[in-house]
């Protein structure tokens, strides 16, 4: 009599892994990125970030051009969020300069980088609400960016890439009727921000689709370098703005929203509660300024600022944007470096995909909120 034998139902249930690509073009990825991932039936087992395809060499462009051109650069790094990119290319050109930038200059270099914190805010608002399956958030957030544009294409006739921050202040001072419209749309934001917790924030469903996912301890966010959301969603309170405060930010008081657990709705949760603090900062400002120079007396044509170099890092949308420069007493700078916060940002992604599902990969990357722009730069 012959003896057979049973495999157990472990064996049956074995799986090959598998090489998925995530991207380039893929609308999740939010622009030109390819995550290549190794899954085990559901369960991510590698995951690796290739970047670079939209790589332009904007730092290698500054070195043959002139710092004034060099701000135009600049908006194409983070281009939802331009204005920090102008300001902290002019921080740390007026260090090597010994530029003194008029206070009504630094109240307007203030409330534009916070009304474009709400702009860039709304737009990861509206486009995760996607990436989760909600698409009726879409439809307010860009309700609501759209009056921001606007405000921004009054003044300087931009939209997205503004070249409004100039070295020793800004391009121009505001038109007559730009505070007030300023005031109107604070005023009717204000309430838009209780529309966006009723419908998406505390929706159940999109609680229970973030809350315990995509965690990232406190040590790790430290360990890998996050900034910004992603740095205080972890839990970690700091923020350049109260750490090392530029521009008028010594002068205005608010709140640093931070996070518990580190999940994708902790971090969702430190933006939509940044725009409310944006909202104080901006009407803070514009009840302290005062008339004055908008830029700075005797700034050159062609700046040739004496050898020397100087770093500057302001809090962007996306996190800790900092600027390494170096001059060699030329025209254009010797050597430029970014530190580019959607860059380092995006390098966790190889660690916490790990062991994740499959499902929730678009969840954690949306959470992150990156730039591609800025990443590849």
């Amino acid at each position: 009599m012959t003896e057979t034998t049973t495999a157990s139902p472990v064996e049956y249930l074995k799986t090959d892994e598998l090489f998925v690509n995530l991207g380039p073009q893929h609308p999740s990825t939010h622009g030109v990125l390819r995550v290549g991932l190794t899954i085990k039936g559901e369960v991510i087992t590698k995951a690796v970030p290739d970047v670079g395809y939209l790589h332009r060499g904007t730092e290698k462009l500054a070195e043959v051009r002139g710092y004034h051109h060099c701000v135009v650069l600049t908006d194409r790094w983070d281009y939802v969020s331009a204005m920090p990119n102008n300001l902290v290319f002019c921080l740390a050109a007026e260090k090597i300069m010994n530029l003194q930038v008029p206070e009504r200059a630094q109240y307007l270099r203030t409330i534009m980088c916070e009304m474009n914190r709400i702009a860039s805010h709304l737009l990861f608002f509206g486009t995760y609400g996607i990436d989760i399956g909600a698409f009726t958030p879409f439809l307010y957030a860009f309700r609501e960016r759209e009056m921001v544009l606007d405000l921004f294409e009054m003044l300087c006739g931009a939209r997205l890439t503004y070249n409004y921050i100039r070295l020793g202040g800004v391009m121009m001072d505001t038109p007559p009727e730009w505070i007030d419209k300023t005031k109107e749309f604070l005023d009717y934001f204000k309430p838009r921000l209780d529309e966006y917790d009723t419908l998406l924030t505390y929706n159940p469903i999109f609680m229970d689709r973030t809350q315990t996912v995509g965690l990232i301890p406190k040590d790790t966010a430290i360990a890998w370098g996050l900034s910004g959301p992603n740095l205080r969603g972890s839990g970690v309170n700091y923020d350049a703005r109260v750490f090392e405060p530029y521009a008028a930010y010594d002068k205005v008081k608010f709140d640093v929203p931070v996070g518990k657990t580190g999940s994708c709705w902790d971090r969702y949760f430190c933006r939509v509660a940044e725009m409310r603090q944006s909202v104080s900062i901006v009407e803070q400002c514009l009840k302290l300024m005062q008339p004055g120079d908008f830029a700075a007396k005797g700034v050159a044509k062609v700046p040739k600022p004496p050898p020397g170099e100087s770093y500057a890092h302001v809090e962007g949308s996306r996190g800790n944007l900092g600027i390494y420069l170096v001059s060699d007493g030329g025209q254009s700078p010797f050597r430029l470096h970014v530190r580019a916060p959607s860059f380092i940002n995006l390098a966790i992604l190889q660690d916490m995909l790990v062991g994740q599902k499959m499902a929730d990969v678009i969840a954690i990357l949306g959470s992150i909120d990156i730039v591609l722009g800025e990443v590849d730069r």
